[in-house]
């Protein structure tokens, strides 16, 4: 489907094309469905995941989102990570490959896709604007309750989709040669994931006003958070990134079952694909 989609008409699409693959899908395979979700920093896509668990909730299928940024390391933690790496710029902050609790959310996802009827489901939240932006993981007091038995489960994040790769982008950026090694223990994430929702922007500069106008939106809500020039000179660090790991051939490779948006600056849908059946 190419030509421009208004929001509405894009989360309908999306809805009846999960909905489609999640039917029947727990009495086949005793577990839930997993739906990944990987787009830019800014694309949208927490609200789009709740908008598509209400639409699901209208087919009879119980729904829940997650985001891998539930799962990033404590701020201690982090703190280690990036003296474990001096010199490191991309691991001085929160969101590359390295900075998440990979077991962790393992395990959240594998009791969420195999909840009974009644078990409830405790999901880690983490503050975004705890330490003046920096982050840290929640009191576990705060953390939220999913209860089973749910339909599908929409796994989402900016990296999910990625997977290591040999791009010339590497060569001369140990920095990011260590985090594309570090992208390597995030194997457990992708084979979890059953169907694949992408999103992207026609350029992938358009993330930086995309994360500016998030963080105006979480100041303007909790009152705390990154100023313009913090966020655009957090989001620029992560350039390299969609270079060397969201190329034509990464998103390829997962053809067939995969969804496919593309996105214009104002984040207005340019561009729909649906794998056929």
């Amino acid at each position: 489907m190419s030509g421009p989609h208004d929001r509405d008409q894009l989360e309908r699409a999306l809805a009846q094309w999960i909905a489609a693959r999640a039917t029947g899908f727990r009495a086949a395979h005793n577990r839930a469905m997993v739906l990944g979700v990987c787009a830019p920093q800014g694309a949208g896509k927490s609200t789009l995941c709740s908008r598509l668990c209400a639409l699901l909730g209208g087919s009879w299928l119980r729904a829940a989102s997650v985001s891998i940024d539930d799962f990033y390391l404590t701020r201690s933690e982090q703190i280690a990570l990036s003296d474990t790496h001096p010199g490191n710029r991309y691991l001085e902050v929160r969101g590359y490959p390295g900075t998440h609790d990979i077991p962790l959310a393992t395990a959240v996802i594998d009791a969420l896709v195999r909840a009974e009827k009644g078990r409830v489901v405790r999901v880690p939240t983490y503050d975004k604007g705890a330490f003046e932006g920096a982050g840290d993981r929640a009191p576990e007091a705060s953390w939220s309750e999913l209860e089973g038995p749910l339909d599908v489960v929409l796994f989402e994040g900016w990296m999910l989709a990625f997977e290591p790769t040999q791009s010339s982008v590497l060569a001369g950026d140990r920095s990011l040669a260590e985090c594309n090694e570090l992208l390597r223990g995030y194997a457990p994430w992708r084979s979890r994931v059953d169907h694949w929702l992408l999103m992207e922007g026609r350029e992938v500069e358009y993330v930086l006003e995309w994360r500016v106008d998030s963080e105006r939106a979480r100041r303007a809500r909790d009152g705390r958070g990154l100023s313009d020039e913090g966020a655009r000179a957090y989001v620029e660090r992560f350039l390299p990134a969609y270079r060397a790991w969201w190329t034509p051939e990464a998103t390829r490779a997962l053809a067939g079952r995969a969804a496919r948006v593309v996105l214009d600056r104002d984040r207005s849908c340019v561009e729909l694909e649906l794998p056929r059946e």
